[in-house]
């Protein structure tokens, strides 16, 4: 009974300092975590990497609808690439795409989302992905995951237009590729 009192102690502890690191500014930790089946990959794929994300969210005001005041509508992110060192391996931009340092790219569109478990985080995403340029470390990704968001959710209340935010944020991507035989 003292053993698994200590065992939970110490588990506790390192969830805290998990925690702790991913808010000291530093990319999210690239950790493999449970996902709705609503943004679950194909069954044929299988995670080939994880990718920490660090940046912004950038929102602009426009017009709404006719009677309605402006609102604060999404333009893109801008956010560095990390690999599982913390080294800079690419950026992530409008489209959306994924640049790798070795210029292989990946552009992709929305399949599924679902809410983010933390309140203030974007949601979480599937998107489908095809692949550009050279071979490299995106080569063969059909699908990304976005998971672990903080952030990145467009300010509250009104705005003038043509007001642009950068709202901070990050997020873990995984990619999934499909597996031979697929």
């Amino acid at each position: 009974m003292k053993n698994s009192k200590t065992l939970a102690a110490l588990a506790w502890t390192a969830a805290l300092l998990v925690a702790g690191c991913a808010g000291a500014g530093r990319p999210p930790a690239a950790v493999l975590v449970s996902t709705p089946d609503a943004i679950a990959p194909a069954k044929s794929e299988r995670l080939a990497l994880t990718i920490a994300a660090r940046g912004v969210q950038i929102y602009e005001c426009r017009a709404g609808n006719a009677g309605e005041a402006p609102q604060w509508r999404f333009v893109a992110p801008d956010a560095e690439l990390y690999d599982q060192r913390g080294r800079t391996i690419g950026h992530h931009g409008a489209g959306p795409h994924w640049l790798a340092s070795d210029g292989s790219r990946l552009d992709a569109k929305l399949s599924a989302r679902a809410d983010a478990p933390t309140p203030g985080a974007i949601p979480w995403l599937l998107l489908a992905s095809s692949g550009s340029g050279p071979q490299g470390l995106f080569s063969g990704v059909s699908s990304i995951q976005r998971v672990n968001t903080q952030g990145g959710v467009a300010p509250a209340g009104a705005c003038d237009l043509g007001q642009v935010a950068r709202v901070p944020y990050s997020a873990d991507y995984q990619m999934f590729r499909r597996s031979s035989g697929a």
